[in-house]
């Protein structure tokens, strides 16, 4: 199942980041690629960090697992559960960037203005994709329960907290002010119903 993991892991880079970025360029003439936002003193920067990091260590883990340097044999049921999520997680992830149309992007450019989709997958949360990848790299840890990939999934919600918090709400707040923090108060934050702003000072309630 190691193999599997691998694989399934490959080819979600590959159409998440690869194949998301070429009909972003060709639909709109940029790849939707911003980097990483600030500087090492930033909680920011640390975010696309770490999310680099939880990329590397989620091919890291099945990869070493495959090789026999970090070997994994869970229960056939926790594999065929973990090979579900994390399918479901991936697809998932593809119907949001699909959904967020023109306004995708992986960073922030500050100078930057994109409409603000509150359509789809984000009727129900406001950050839709990063819960699937989320959902996803669990799947992938019941699939092949090492260190690395356990690692992996903690490096990613840690980047996950940080950019969404830190980079992408102010963002957010700053360019479409009232209507932002309108969608914010009904909408929760990773899971429905759960950090939702307050419409009144726009302060985080559950």
């Amino acid at each position: 199942m190691s193999g599997v993991a691998l694989g399934v892991y490959a080819v979600a880079l590959v159409v998440l980041l690869g194949v998301r970025s070429w009909v972003q360029l060709r639909r709109t003439g940029s790849a939707g690629f911003h980097g990483i936002s600030g500087t090492p003193a930033e909680a920011g920067w640390w975010g696309g960090v770490l999310i680099v990091v939880a990329m590397v260590l989620g091919v890291a883990g099945p990869l070493l697992a495959v090789l026999g340097v970090t070997p994994a044999d869970p229960p056939l049921a926790m594999q065929v559960a973990g090979l579900a999520l994390a399918l479901t997680g991936f697809a998932v992830a593809v119907v949001g960037q699909t959904g967020m149309g023109s306004s995708w992007r992986i960073g922030v450019d500050l100078a930057e203005r994109t409409a603000l989709v509150t359509d789809g997958l984000f009727r129900l949360v406001r950050n839709p994709i990063f819960t699937a990848m989320v959902a996803a790299q669990l799947g992938v840890v019941l699939m092949v329960p090492t260190w690395v990939s356990a690692a992996s999934l903690v490096a990613l919600v840690a980047a996950v907290q940080l950019q969404v918090r830190t980079v992408e709400e102010p963002y957010l707040r700053s360019v479409h002010g009232a209507a932002y923090i309108a969608y914010a108060a009904r909408t929760g934050r990773f899971v429905p119903g759960v950090g939702r702003l307050s419409a009144a000072d726009g302060k985080v309630r559950t």
